[in-house]
Order: C-alpha cells, then structure tokens, then sequence
C-alpha cells in the first residue's frame, strides 16, 4: 500500500511542472505580444505621420507666411434674454486671432462695426445657451461668423482664424 502515495505525490509534482510550463510560455507570448505592439504603435504611428507631414508642410509653409495676429476687443457687458426671475448679465472679453497684420488693422480700424454686430449677438442670447462648453464654442462660432461678415456692402470678408475668449462671467 506504500507504492499507491508515492505515484500520488509523483502525478500532482508532474501536474504542477506542466502548469508551470504553460504559465511561463503563455506570458512570454504575452510579453512578446505587447513589446511588438508596442513597436508597432510607436514605429508605425511615425511611419504614417512621415507620409502625412509632406503634404502637412506645404501648408504651414503658406501659413508661414502669414503671420498670425491678435487684435483684443474690450469686454462687453450684456442683458441676457430673460430665463425666468430675475435678470442675467454676461460679462465676455476676447482676442480675435486673425491672419496677417493687415487683417489686424482692418479689425481695429472698423471696430466701432465689429462691436456692435458682437453686441447685437450676445444681446440675443439666454444664459442657458452659452453656459456649457457646447454652448460656448457655438458663441465663438458666431462671433466670428458676425466679424468675418464684409464691413463694407461689396467688400471680402475679413480672415479671422479664431476667437478666443479672455474672460467669460455669467451672473
């Protein structure tokens, strides 16, 4: 009855090498599989970005050219359209970035005309709908929508890249 316990004891030590086995082959595999992966992402992110920056760069080199300018607009005090009791007031300043020094010059020369489209826009607004972030690029959206439009009846419209705002209070 002795030799039954030592073939016992000898299956689970044959068991348990087995397992051992499978568990240190299935997390090489792991690791290799992630290491290639990981090749793959960084490797291959940059090989597509490689073929992607050619036609990229001829832009910025027009962009380039052009040199980017901020010309601020002094803050705004507004009525908001009334929500229910009492009244809301927005507060707003902002910088409008626009391409090339003579955009720059147009928008500060024509700023009386600017000021006012921008009042009439946010005059008309609730505070429910520029409260959000949503509600706030949708703002920017428009106000340069409205700065953009000609300031004169035939003219071109102004090039505004963005409207970023400085200061945005809403009580």
């Amino acid at each position: 009855m002795k030799p039954a316990p030592v073939a016992d004891a000898a299956a689970p030590a044959a068991g348990s090498k087995k397992k051992l086995m499978i568990i240190a082959i299935a997390g090489v595999l792991l690791l290799g599989g992630g290491a290639g992966a990981g090749w793959f992402f960084l490797h291959g992110s940059a090989d597509a970005e490689t073929h992607e920056e050619a036609p990229k760069k001829k832009k910025k080199e027009k962009k380039e050219s052009v040199k980017t300018e901020y010309v601020p607009v002094e803050q705004f005090v507004v009525n908001l359209q009334p929500e229910g009791e009492g009244d809301q007031y927005l507060q707003v300043q902002f910088t409008l970035q626009v391409d090339g020094p003579e955009q720059a010059v147009l928008i500060k020369d024509n700023m009386v005309k600017v000021r006012s489209r921008v009042l009439l826009l946010l005059s008309g607004k609730k505070a429910s709908e520029i409260s959000t972030i949503a509600g706030k690029q949708q703002l920017a959206a428009e106000i340069k929508a409205v700065v953009q439009a000609p300031f004169e009846e035939s003219g071109d419209e102004q090039e505004v890249s963005d409207v970023l705002f400085t200061s945005f209070i809403i009580q």
